[in-house]
């Protein structure tokens, strides 16, 4: 017998993405429904914002999936026109603030920087593509090694991980040989200084098409059986006591609303809408929205030593990839490095991005202006401990910009975490002196900077009060309704997590199709 479910996605961003995929090629008579309430940028759905040749084009999609500070976009996205106030600020191109201090705001004074996009693709459409692997205690502890390396594979694959990018590049080699030089028989093996894996195709003309959702989707974005509906907002998780049947819609360009029956539910917008969704639909578990963690971050900018870098490049070298820089100037492949995350000697993960002109305006008269070598940005990301404390609360009272219970972000840094930032602090600067000279120190961004947010939808392998999801991302007590995304990251970490919840949701998917198989 032929299994014709249909499964309400909320949320296009990767990850539900990979829900639709799997959901579709393992059940060939499903049907799949994704509804995202922010618009679609692109001609591909989901394609990352930084494949757009056209500057002006670029800049127009970014502010597009500024949600309530897209400017004069906000009517065509259906959001009212009190949501802002003069003197707004604004988060990263391509995001706005959950605070952003108009009418229905978030609240988040301790979590100033905390910023979503709302686009097709989510965050995927404007992502730097890195994917490192999670490692040592950054795993999911309950789940085991053979199974987690499986699924960390189809979740590269997925995404089209690839590691040539920045292996090619004289000049990232030159920086890679000094740090490995400083950081000589300290660093486990396979946990050294390397090139930064990423998410994508080189090109034959030496450029990269980032993956976004669009690379996840694959076929499936073409297939009949699935639709995408964008501008379409979902307010409510419909139920039938402990069974999630469907979802209540808003379609923004209209104000409809309408009820769409569902098989099964699959919440993938991110750690703090995707947990008010779940709130506003009177799914509320003890955990939700609490362990709220991200990644602490240290900044600086290097100005590399011409002496120090002719060891191991050559001018010619330089003016190759000065030359490979300059063919794509609107998103240059950047020599990247890192060191990865590893225990007990480096708990921290280190990032250097090679530019030939630093961040920021660099006063003429500075001695390190027009660098010849040019410069790195460096950053380290530290660990952040769950605790219940660290959340995002929601109040029925409050409505917020879109009419959901809004938001109220608390969190703390402890001593803990401020002694591994000093320590780590030091690590960099050590890391920055080995490479050349600071014209930025290193200094610690605010909280919610680093856009990687984890916790708030947690799994855990008990239904004890301290997660949300068991170990296949369904929500406790509730059927047919599952989650996904980097709110189910139950571990501090400290590299960028898309993998790591891409491997999960390809876990949950499976299983959830197994499920739906056997209804």
């Amino acid at each position: 017998m032929t299994v014709t479910p249909h499964i309400a996605i909320v949320g296009s961003g990767p990850i539900g993405s990979a829900y639709a995929r799997i959901l579709l090629e393992s059940l060939p008579g499903a049907r799949v429904t994704m509804f995202e309430a922010g618009p679609r940028l692109t001609d591909v759905p989901g394609e990352s914002v930084r494949n757009i040749v056209d500057p002006d084009e670029k800049a127009l999609a970014r502010e597009r999936s500024q949600g309530p500070q897209a400017g004069a976009h906000r009517a065509d996205l259906g959001i009212p026109s009190d949501a802002v106030v003069e003197g707004m600020f604004t988060a990263r191109e391509g995001t706005h603030l959950l605070d952003f201090g108009g009418a229905g705001s978030a609240h988040a004074a301790s979590f100033p920087a905390a910023a979503a996009s709302t686009n097709v693709g989510g965050m995927g459409a404007h992502w730097t593509c890195a994917i490192p692997r999670p490692a040592f205690s950054e795993k999911v502890p309950f789940i085991e090694d053979g199974e987690w390396d499986a699924l960390i594979g189809e979740a590269e694959r997925l995404l089209h991980a690839q590691s040539a990018a920045f292996a090619d590049s004289s000049v990232g080699e030159a920086i890679r040989l000094l740090l490995e030089e400083e950081y000589a028989g300290e660093l486990p093996d396979g946990y050294g200084v390397g090139t930064l894996p990423v998410a994508g195709d080189p090109q034959p003309d030496g450029t990269m098409r980032w993956a976004g959702a669009d690379a996840v989707l694959g076929p499936v974005a073409d297939d009949a059986r699935f639709a995408l509906r964008d501008l379409h907002l979902v307010r409510r998780i419909v139920r039938d006591g402990a069974r999630a049947t469907g979802v209540v819609v808003e379609e923004l360009r209209t104000g409809e609303t309408s009820t769409v029956d569902a098989d099964l539910v699959v919440v993938a917008a991110d750690a703090f809408r995707s947990p008010q969704l779940l709130w506003a639909s009177g799914v509320r578990p003890r955990a939700l929205g609490h362990y709220l963690t991200e990644h602490p971050v240290v900044i600086s900018t290097v100005a590399l030593d011409e002496e120090r870098m002719r060891r191991f490049a050559s001018d010619a070298d330089l003016a190759a990839e000065l030359a490979r820089r300059a063919e794509n100037a609107a998103d240059p492949v950047a020599a990247v490095n890192r060191i990865p995350f590893s225990e007990p000697g480096h708990p921290f993960s280190l990032q250097v991005m090679y530019a030939e002109k630093p961040p920021f305006p660099l006063d003429a008269a500075h001695p390190r202006a027009d660098n010849p070598w040019g410069y790195v940005n460096m950053g380290y990301g530290m660990r952040k401990r769950p605790r219940y404390e660290d959340a995002v609360t929601f109040d029925d009272a409050e409505p917020d910009y879109r009419g959901l219970p809004n938001m109220t972000i608390d969190y703390e840094l402890t001593e803990k975490e401020r002694a591994e930032i000093d320590r780590g602090t030091a690590m960099l600067r050590r890391a920055g002196e080995a490479l050349g000279e600071f014209i930025a120190e290193p200094r610690l961004l605010p909280n919610g900077s680093s856009l990687h947010y984890q916790g708030t939808m947690r799994m855990g392998d008990a239904d004890d009060g301290t997660s949300v999801a068991d170990p296949f991302s369904r929500v406790w007590g509730v059927e047919n309704l599952v989650v996904g995304g980097n709110g189910l990251i139950p571990t501090a970490t400290t590299m960028n997590p898309t993998l790591m919840s891409m491997a999960i949701a390809v876990r949950g998917a499976r299983a959830a199709a197994h499920r739906l198989a056997g209804a």
